[in-house]
């Protein structure tokens, strides 16, 4: 039985031909590749920014078999000091990648580091203290460095210019959704209905990460039940298992609106007391719970607060009183 590490490696696409989705970044990426392979060099530094989970790893692992290439995974809260980033770059060899997640959180000092790094080939660093420091200029392998990240505003405008390449990785289609979930059922070995594969997709914001972790569970409850088949009964019943509604919105999620709804009334009332009202601190709702139901069009943000609209009113089957929320707008 394959670990679910195993199966993840298995269901990442190796190569853009395999890559479903982000159709504009595609284009530019295969001529970004097929230029680089001419050249017979390393490529541009890139930077890829969008929401989570909608696969800027996946195209990482996938620049690295295109350019033949080893890659280097990190993090940019990992990368503490410029110590840690030269033993990262000294274990790299020509052409190789090094994925930075979360970016943006570089460390001052390391993202200075960084910059000649981009620009030269070469990392400074300082040794000693005091009169005695010295600054020693370290080669380089000629590597291509790729950003991640999902608040590209935090970058700095020196460390963002320095990226050949910014690719902006947008939400995928429903369509696309079923097409990933329709293929990996098919590499795990999963007989799954058309008409499933659509239900999962439709509930999966959008997102193939979240789309995989319900195929996941598909999984599971297709091998606890005998079934012979991941059809529509099976899904439904997982849906009420994990509490995911047909919008795709999770507990969390709905008990954000019934508070915002019901306790002041659809608003308008700000982050902070919306959190102090949910126990919940006020990033965790501006960075995890937020995002979705504002693309949805459940809730606006005003000058004087969170607002629900007439559409979170009617998915709940309640009838949308006014109270001047519209005209706040």
């Amino acid at each position: 039985m394959d670990s679910e590490q195993n199966i993840d490696q298995r269901l990442r696409p190796k190569s853009l031909s395999e890559y479903i989705g982000q159709k504009k970044a595609k284009k530019s990426l295969e001529l970004f590749i097929q230029a680089a392979n001419k050249r017979g060099d390393s490529a541009e530094h890139l930077l890829f920014y969008g929401p989570p989970g909608i696969g800027k790893t996946t195209l990482a692992h996938i620049l690295a078999n295109e350019l033949a290439g080893e890659i280097k995974i990190t993090s940019g809260p990992a990368i503490e000091r410029a110590g840690d980033l030269a033993a990262i770059l000294t274990n790299l060899k020509d052409r190789d990648i090094l994925f930075i997640d979360e970016i943006h959180r570089l460390p001052r000092t390391v993202e200075e580091a960084l910059y000649p790094v981009l620009e030269e080939y070469h990392l400074d660093i300082i040794l000693g203290k005091g009169p005695a420091a010295r600054n020693v200029r370290l080669p380089v392998p000629k590597i291509t460095i790729i950003g991640a990240t999902t608040r590209i505003a935090l970058l700095s405008s020196p460390l963002r210019d320095r990226f050949g390449l910014i690719l902006r990785l947008d939400y995928y289609n429903e369509d696309e959704v079923k097409e990933i979930i329709l293929r990996n059922s098919a590499i795990m070995g999963l007989p799954i209905d058309e008409t499933a594969a659509l239900e999962i997709a439709r509930r999966a914001r959008r997102t193939p990460r979240i789309a995989n972790r319900i195929l996941k569970r598909a999984r599971d409850l297709f091998q606890i039940n005998g079934y012979k088949r991941i059809n529509l009964g099976l899904v439904k019943e997982l849906f009420r298992i994990l509490e995911l509604d047909t919008h795709g919105l999770f507990s969390q999620d709905r008990l954000y609106l019934r508070t915002l709804i019901e306790k002041f009334e659809g608003g308008p009332v700000g982050v902070e007391t919306l959190a102090t009202a949910l126990s919940e601190d006020k990033q965790t709702l501006e960075e995890f719970v937020e995002p979705f139901i504002l693309q949805l069009g459940f809730i606006k943000r005003t000058p004087k607060g969170r607002v629900a609209t007439a559409k979170a009113y009617s998915h709940f089957n309640l009838a949308f009183k006014e109270a001047g929320q519209e005209k706040l707008i």
